[in-house]
């Protein structure tokens, strides 16, 4: 079998691309099973009610609700696997502690998610942060805990925004002490879209409707040149603002353009509206490659029949051939029982949340004394871990805060007659990681 790609140090960016990402937005501690002692589990919200030191809390913050609210469906589902694991406990250089898990809702808002990180900080006294998902709720999280010197990890949002967005500088290999991040960025993408596109014949002609915020302003300045270079002809009618609600004047222009590959970022909502209209005024390109969107079967599901077909990408699936090392749980396992316990399809958020967990526990067992902030934040920058998105090394690149972890581009296809759902997502490109299989090859948009 192949190597993972995350077992390798990630490509260095060339300082040009370096620059133009700025705003979208240490040796291996192998993780050993946990040695389980008795522990009294904490919920979301609660303070927990044994001696702080014999107690450490872990903080999870993640959009449950509002316009990102897509993220935190699995949520419940991940938060009752961490808490089963940890419910005898951890004993970490001979002395026991209890684990507690304390979850709150960002709400997909950035002021609300620096309020509910300090309320963990100041009101909890958390050992150890975890967030998740976009930069509204994720990067606020992680300004909170830098400043208070609190150790967090973070995931799902690209590693430029997260790292440049909150002002780390290109030649910065190391922006920050407490804070650390694994994610794919603006080259996964590019990897993922030129093996993925050349499966459907095209013209090359690419109409990107990208929007004014710092995740589309970026993808703009960094992925649309690298595009450009590999033969894509970019027509681009302008940075639009979130909650347009007319977009003819983008459409006339892929219309006029001949745009046969059509590639956004927009909030769902946008993609939403955009998309109706642009079937309603005749716009329908050869390939249509979502990101932002399109990453949940709700989300697709939504938009009826003209979903069925749209390209997106996936940070995890269940074909993934990784395991959790804290719960044990494979890939397929993870995805199977999500939907046995919760009656809805796997989402691709279940792999990095729960990743979110496995890089915890190595955390914790790896500090020289789990109660001291500094030493939490030291085995961070050393982890070696195995999770259900693969495994993670921090250390080797692209600088010390950051694991780049693979995208992969895929389809939402009809699934198959007897499937108890509508739609099913098929991989059809891997040059991020070649051991997840390729199931199918993109085919054209014909909805």
């Amino acid at each position: 079998m192949p190597k993972s790609p995350m077992s390798e140090p990630a490509p260095e960016p060339s300082r040009r691309q370096i620059l133009r990402t700025a705003g979208l937005g240490m040796s291996g501690l192998a993780l050993a099973s946990p040695l389980l002692a008795a522990c009294k589990v904490g919920s979301g919200g609660s303070g927990g009610g044994s001696s702080a030191a014999g107690t450490l809390k872990i903080g999870f913050v993640s959009p449950r609700t509002g316009p990102a609210a897509g993220f935190g469906e699995p949520d419940a589902y991940v938060l009752s696997l961490a808490r089963k694991a940890f419910a005898d406990g951890l004993t970490i250089g001979g002395k026991k502690y209890q684990v507690e898990i304390i979850d709150k809702d960002g709400q997909s808002n950035p002021q609300r998610g620096s309020q509910v990180a300090n309320d963990l900080i100041n009101a909890e006294g958390i050992d150890l942060m975890l967030t998740t998902s976009t930069p509204e709720t994720v990067n606020p999280v992680s300004d909170a805990c830098e400043a208070a010197g609190v150790p967090c990890i973070s995931t799902v949002v690209p590693w430029e925004a997260w790292y440049f967005g909150r002002g780390a500088k290109p030649p910065q290999k190391q922006a920050f002490k407490y804070t650390f991040h694994f994610c794919f960025g603006v080259e996964q993408f590019h990897q993922a879209y030129t093996h993925l596109w050349p499966q459907v014949k095209t013209n090359k002609k690419t109409g990107v409707m990208w929007p004014n915020d710092s995740d589309g302003n970026a993808i703009r300045e960094a992925l649309g040149p690298l595009l450009q270079k590999d033969g894509y002809g970019i027509v681009d009618p302008g940075a639009y603002t979130d909650g347009t609600n007319d977009y003819s004047s983008q459409i006339a222009k892929f219309k006029s353009g001949n745009c046969e590959i059509f590639s956004t970022f927009p909030i769902p909502s946008d993609f939403a509206t955009f998309w109706r209209q642009a079937a309603q005024q005749g716009y329908k390109p050869k390939i249509v490659q979502v990101a932002k969107t399109g990453l949940f079967p709700s989300q697709i599901e939504a938009l009826g029949p003209i979903g069925v077909g749209i390209a997106s990408g996936a940070y995890w699936t269940p074909t993934f051939p990784y395991s959790s090392s804290l719960t044990k749980i494979s890939s397929k396992d993870l995805a199977e029982g999500y939907q046995k316990s919760s009656g809805k399809q796997w989402t691709q958020q279940l792999g990095p949340s729960l990743a979110l967990f496995d890089a915890a526990a190595a955390a914790l067992q790896a500090a020289t004394d789990p109660k001291d902030k500094k030493a939490i934040a030291k085995a961070i920058a050393g982890l070696d871990v195995q999770t259900p998105v693969g495994r993670l090394q921090w250390g080797k690149g692209p600088n010390a805060n950051v694991v780049a972890t693979p995208i992969l581009g895929g389809q939402w296809v009809q699934a198959a007659k007897g499937s108890p759902y509508k739609l099913d997502f098929v991989v059809c490109e891997n040059a991020c990681d070649s051991n997840v299989p390729v199931a199918a090859r993109l085919r054209p948009y014909t909805a």
